[in-house]
């Protein structure tokens, strides 16, 4: 289990809490809010630091999506400068020297495709941890609800000084409750963002099979035939694909 599904089950077990029904069913109940005031005071802490830290990494995963979508309009831009050029040259007879032009858009299309790719591949994750973030932010705000409720409730039970009665424990009721058991549906989504990341870390391990060697001579076939496609298109007019839009395949 990981240390990011520890504090999203947390959260939303305590949130989803009933500690009304803990505290009415306690043997001491000032003993029982003593402890749940400690439980949600700790786990708060605790999910403060887990919100700002899953926001940082949103922020630097969505930072370079950004970066990503400029790289391919600009290397777009490029593409087009450079095969306008080798039109202009090629006019005036100098093939060799248009040529060359030509190439410098093909070198331009080719990292436009790579940071087409890199963007179009970080959008499933950055809605991914969108949702942690936003599942994490609003399971904190109702403990902070529940904590001052409890606060309050402690306040009013020893303004009245009841006597107090020995206690021996904590009472099996709030034992009962697991804090650190993340639910399964939380246990599930994070699952399968892990298998995600899992798949997209795969795709960029090099391939140990021949087979797979020659899947990926498919591939850069597929990539020149694209590339050769897109330069075709500029030569025709066509103005370069915005940046971050899907590569075709």
């Amino acid at each position: 289990m990981t240390g990011k599904q520890t504090v999203l089950g947390r959260t939303l077990q305590l949130a989803r809490a009933d500690v009304d029904a803990l505290v009415d069913q306690a043997e001491d109940p000032q003993k029982t809010l003593d402890q749940l005031i400690r439980d949600y005071s700790n786990n708060i802490r605790e999910a403060d630091l887990a919100v700002a830290t899953t926001i940082g990494n949103l922020r630097l995963m969505e930072a370079d999506h950004k970066e990503d979508t400029c790289a391919a309009d600009e290397w777009g831009a490029q593409a087009l400068a450079a095969s306008r050029k080798a039109d202009e040259v090629r006019a005036g007879g100098d093939a060799p020297q248009a040529e060359t032009f030509d190439n410098l858009a093909r070198t331009a299309l080719e990292r436009q495709l790579t940071s087409e790719n890199g963007a179009t591949a970080a959008e499933p994750l950055i809605a991914a941890q969108t949702e942690v973030v936003e599942r994490l932010t609003y399971n904190l705000d109702a403990m902070r609800e529940k904590l001052t409720c409890l606060e309050s409730r402690r306040d009013r039970l020893m303004a009245r000084a009841q006597p107090a009665e020995a206690r021996n424990g904590m009472p099996d009721a709030v034992a009962s409750v697991d804090v650190t058991d993340p639910t399964a549906d939380l246990g599930r989504f994070e699952a399968k963002i892990r298998r995600e990341e899992a798949r997209t870390m795969g795709r960029a391990e090099p391939a140990d099979s021949s087979l797979d060697g020659q899947f990926e001579q498919v591939d850069d076939l597929s990539k020149r035939a694209e590339i050769d496609a897109r330069l075709a298109r500029l030569k025709d007019g066509e103005p370069p694909p915005a940046g971050g839009g899907r590569a075709a395949a």
